[in-house]
């Protein structure tokens, strides 16, 4: 893993070669019907996560090409990525939309402090060289009794699985010939799901926490989260 963190000595050029190797529209559009399942739930679980209504206003941290925020377009949307390719991506998904796109690093924007009712970050942190310096800088975008949305993917469970499909030689049935569609060598962290919970309690308050498909089945963990009161 050392070798990877050295490795990102430009955080563009990362994350936008990473876009060029996986294209966001067709992952979503495309996926075998389990990965599309796994996917609409998730995105159910951010949308009731982040209880917004319309005029609300929505920052997305590593937006992506814009799929989850597009299932808000009754609020003022903001997405931010480092990824110029992926912004123009969400340009084109979200231009019905009334939302704001910055290229760059959280830490880089000026962006307005105690402004958001809601903050999202979903399949980011795993990505980041310093996905703590990301939770540091969500905490004074959130304004009083907003709520940050914060998923993973289970990583150590899709692992064992994408192993297992190898091992018995089932790569060439259509669900799984895609098993490594999805750029798991550009994630620098592995949490599992207690990792994820300490290192969301160390700058928020966990107030509510989904998995998608199921519990049962976590492939996605998604975790709402509150200010934490010093």
């Amino acid at each position: 893993m050392p070798e990877l963190h050295a490795a990102v000595d430009n955080v563009e050029a990362w994350n936008d070669a990473f876009a060029a190797e996986n294209d966001i529209d067709a992952y979503y559009a495309e996926s075998s019907c389990l990965i599309r399942l796994i996917e609409r739930r998730r995105l159910v679980c951010i949308r009731r996560m982040a209880a917004v209504g319309p005029g609300d206003r929505v920052l997305e941290v590593g937006c992506g090409g814009g799929h989850v925020l597009r299932m808000f377009p009754e609020c003022e949307l903001t997405g931010v990525d480092v990824s110029g390719r992926m912004l123009e991506k969400a340009r084109r998904n979200l231009r019905e939309c009334r939302v704001e796109l910055h290229k760059g690093e959280l830490h880089e924007l000026d962006l307005p402090h105690e402004q958001y009712d809601a903050v999202i970050c979903t399949e980011v942190l795993e990505h980041a060289v310093d996905p703590e310096g990301i939770l540091d800088d969500i905490q004074p975008l959130l304004r009083p009794g907003g709520r940050a949305v914060i998923t993973f993917p289970n990583d150590h469970l899709v692992n064992g699985l994408k192993g297992l499909i190898r091992t018995c030689g089932l790569t060439a049935l259509p669900p799984f010939r895609r098993v490594s569609w999805g750029g798991d060598h550009y994630h620098l962290h592995v949490w599992r799901i207690p990792e994820m919970r300490a290192l969301l309690g160390r700058y928020f308050t966990v107030t509510q926490e989904r998995f998608a498909p199921s519990r049962l089945f976590p492939v996605r963990c998604c975790f709402q989260c509150a200010m934490t009161t010093r």
